[in-house]
């Protein structure tokens, strides 16, 4: 399958155009149209990478189906979300990483869970609505779904996607691991490298477009204290107190790279490099690296599974690893830190977050103690509570 390059379409001619005379915008074609929509996420390159995926993988699926973006309808969205769960045939939809001009590229890594699904649906949603108000299209289909703030609603439900404690508390133990004997200085770089990536991005919760552009400049101190100047969404750049860990494996990563281990206001260069030790890495070379690390400590951890080197319940969690994704990395540093009891303020600071209801979603720690509250209401007096004393005549 060949992408939309540019988001040009391969639908039918006659769905080009769009049916009613009020359109504001210059576009003459779904896909003309859907790129107007892209542009406006120029100042924030990865939301727009992620926003054009959805609206690629939407406009491939309706091509399949000879229907223009004015002839989506509200009976055809179960039908797609159905799709993003089992993309098939798997063969035209499914596929591994492969550069977009190749004739092997697929929109699709694998079948989507429900928190990617709904996430899509939210992106569809905001285009539609978009779309509707450039008078591209008359009506967003969305808005009559009747369980529509079940599914749309992106704040609602607690993070799932992290690694809890014990498996991290392995992973990290695992990637501290150095090389064998004999290992060449290439060998020892990478090693450095990933241990202080996934350190770093455990301390300090980034995205992954933050980490490619961050620099070393970026680093600093202030009042005897080091901060990490970070830009995140939208352009925006805050100031991030760096914990002594950080920046002791920020020293150990520059010593490695051959540089003084005090992080220099002067040194202008990438935070995370290549292994000739200058080149920056792009979000893809990051999120290429994450991956193949969870996939590697996955398969690691279930030999040791095997051997007996850990207990049953730790080997069962090694397909968390390998389903893990690089954002699950930041899902598990907030989500430990609320754990430790992080204050929900500053936790929405190191997040970056605008609004304290999404940090809010990492508190497992509060449900659980809402569990333990919840369970001293009980249908019996304490002696009878659990069938711990059957004994009676009759209800109490």
């Amino acid at each position: 399958m060949a992408p939309l390059g540019g988001l040009a379409t391969t639908q039918p001619e006659q769905a080009l155009l769009p049916n009613d005379d009020g359109v504001h915008i210059a576009a003459h074609s779904d896909s003309e149209a859907v790129r107007l929509w892209l542009a406006e996420y120029a100042a924030s390159p990865q939301t727009q990478r992620a926003y054009r995926k959805e609206a690629e993988r939407l406009l491939l699926w309706l091509a399949g189906r000879g229907l223009a973006l004015e002839g989506l309808r509200r009976e055809h969205l179960a039908e797609f979300e159905s799709f993003l769960a089992d993309p098939r045939p798997a063969e035209r939809w499914i596929g591994p990483p492969r550069p977009r001009a190749s004739s092997e590229w697929r929109p699709f890594r694998g079948p989507l869970s429900a928190a990617s699904r709904r996430q899509s649906l939210v992106i569809l949603q905001g285009m539609f609505a978009w779309l509707t108000d450039a008078g591209w299209v008359r009506h967003n289909p969305f808005r009559l779904m009747r369980d529509k703030r079940r599914r749309l609603d992106n704040r609602g439900g607690r993070i799932e996607r992290y690694l809890e404690r014990p498996l991290w508390d392995w992973l990290w133990t695992w990637i501290n691991q150095p090389p064998g004997e004999g290992a060449s200085r290439r060998e020892m770089l990478g090693w450095q490298r990933r241990r202080f990536l996934f350190g770093f991005a455990y301390l300090l919760a980034p995205r992954i477009a933050e980490l490619a552009a961050a620099r070393m400049e970026d680093v600093y101190l202030i009042e005897g204290g080091w901060w990490w100047r970070v830009t995140g969404k939208g352009d925006k750049r805050v100031e991030i107190p760096l914990p002594p860990e950080a920046l002791a494996l920020l020293g150990e990563w520059r010593q490695a790279l051959e540089l003084a281990a005090a992080p220099d206001s002067r040194d202008s260069g990438p935070l995370l490099r290549g292994l000739d030790g200058k080149r920056g890495l792009g979000d893809n070379q990051l999120y290429r690296l994450i991956k193949s690390a969870f996939a590697e400590a996955a398969g690691a951890l279930e030999a040791a599974g095997v051997r007996g080197d850990v207990a049953p319940p730790l080997a069962a969690m090694a397909p968390r690893l390998r389903q893990a994704s690089p954002h699950w990395l930041r899902h598990t540093a907030l989500t430990h830190q609320a754990q430790r009891g992080v204050e929900l303020r500053y936790l929405a600071m190191t997040a970056r977050h605008a609004r304290l209801d999404t940090t809010a979603r990492y508190l497992h720690a509060e449900a659980e103690e809402w569990q333990q509250q919840v369970s001293r209401h009980s249908l019996y007096t304490d002696s009878r509570r659990s069938g711990a004393d059957t004994s009676g005549d009759g209800p109490v």
